[in-house]
């Protein structure tokens, strides 16, 4: 029996502010007490909307910065982004491909606009997510995964409809991140008006970020740079989209543990936030 998810919250954005010099973003998901319950394992989420950077020999991005017990997933849809990470990793994302990171017990990294994309200049967009470690995960060893977008499924959905599946299964097509808890990450873009429903395991979150278009859901209409939260009971999410829409949906297992976040490092307790700092502080976390 298909039991519809209702909307909880429904978040937009009307100003934008700048993560470094590269990032000119929305915040469209911070982690709050009333929200937690409704968007673990998901933390925090940015969205850098169309933005035109012209040519420059500088480097534009994020310096050097450290993080602790989460994931951050990179998406780039329009512009080129470096990232080099103080356990190794490392490596440059186009339009179409992901980078996930697992800072896991510590590292520092830094995000900067490729150098050709700098020199060129052009359309930059992109979205930034962090995602949650369960507390005997937190201190896992750091890793890196690049993802290539030739590497992501590519499902039709009708004529002009097509939902990638960056982690986690759509009709049994498996995307190719690698995850610590059980989390369905897709993209849609459509190109004509389109009902769609999608199924997931009763009790998990879902949500809905709206890129760009509009999106229906029983008879109510979002438009763009709004995020939408879902109620936790229900198996279905259905909706129409318009024909120029674009769109990402986040699913996942929630973490029934506490949650302290302050600034880059995500843990259970104060405690684990100063021993973070501290550990970051004296260098324990490795530097570039």
């Amino acid at each position: 029996m298909n039991i519809l998810k209702k909307i909880r919250y429904s978040y937009t954005a009307n100003q934008k502010h700048w993560v470094g010099d590269g990032f000119h973003v929305y915040g469209l998901l911070r982690p709050t007490a009333d929200l937690n319950k409704f968007i673990s394992p998901f933390v925090m989420l940015d969205y850098a909307s169309p933005k035109e950077f012209s040519s420059t020999n500088l480097r534009r991005g994020v310096g050097e910065h450290p993080h602790r017990g989460i994931e951050t997933v990179t998406l780039a849809y329009q512009g080129e982004v470096e990232h080099r990470d103080s356990s190794g990793g490392g490596g440059i994302i186009k339009s179409g491909d992901v980078q996930w990171m697992t800072a896991g017990s510590g590292l520092v990294h830094d995000e900067f606009h490729t150098v050709e994309f700098s020199k060129k200049g052009g359309i930059f967009e992109m979205v930034q997510l962090w995602i949650n470690l369960p507390k005997k995960n937190k201190m896992t060893k750091p890793k890196y995964q690049e993802i290539s977008n030739k590497d992501i499924p590519n499902i039709s959905l009708g004529k002009n409809t097509e939902l990638r599946v960056i982690a986690g299964v759509y009709e049994g097509q498996k995307g190719p991140s690698s995850t610590f808890t059980e989390i369905n990450l897709y993209d849609i873009i459509s190109k004509e008006n389109k009902k769609i429903s999608l199924k997931f395991r009763n009790g998990t979150n879902t949500l809905l970020l709206i890129m760009s278009g509009e999106l229906e859901i029983e008879n109510e209409i979002f438009k763009d740079k709004n995020i939408l939260i879902f109620e936790r009971e229900g198996n279905e999410v259905a909706f129409k989209v318009s024909n120029d829409f674009k769109g990402l949906i986040l699913n996942g297992e929630p973490i029934e543990e506490p949650i302290v976040a302050h600034g880059p490092f995500v843990m259970n307790t104060k405690e684990e936030i100063y021993q973070a700092f501290s550990d970051y502080q004296n260098g324990k976390m490795g530097s570039l």
